[in-house]
């Protein structure tokens, strides 16, 4: 499996409840259902992070880290082959249009990335 991940800031005008509020009640009503099976996602996963005190405790002595990102969006697809295979249909590519208009909606690209990796268990 490929896990795509989304490492995503908001918008400067919007708040961290705003931009996690829009992301999961409005994001996900951008696309007809069918665009996840027909771009062969697996599983999908919004990640919203917190805003609380607990988050020191984890950073400890490091130092110099990017400033923190509102959420991470994961979807899972087959394979490499699979995703350059499903994302590259006419039919997918509206979808994928679609999905990416919305985001103008609520991202802030210019301080957010995408990561396309394989996961290695640890621990289970």
């Amino acid at each position: 499996m490929i896990k795509l991940s989304w490492l995503m800031r908001r918008l400067p005008h919007l708040s961290r409840a705003e931009f996690q509020e829009y992301w999961r009640e409005k994001h996900t009503q951008a696309v007809p259902h069918e665009a996840i099976p027909a771009l062969g996602i697996k599983r999908y996963i919004q990640v919203h992070t917190l805003d609380t005190s607990a988050r020191e405790l984890v950073i400890g002595p490091r130092e110099g880290l990017v400033e923190p990102f509102d959420g991470i969006a994961e979807l899972w697809v087959e394979s490499t082959e699979a995703l350059e295979r499903d994302w590259t249909s006419d039919a997918t590519q509206g979808y994928l249009r679609a999905f990416i208009e919305d985001e103008r909606n609520f991202i802030d690209w210019s301080r957010s990335t995408i990561l396309v990796s394989t996961e290695i268990v640890v621990m289970p």
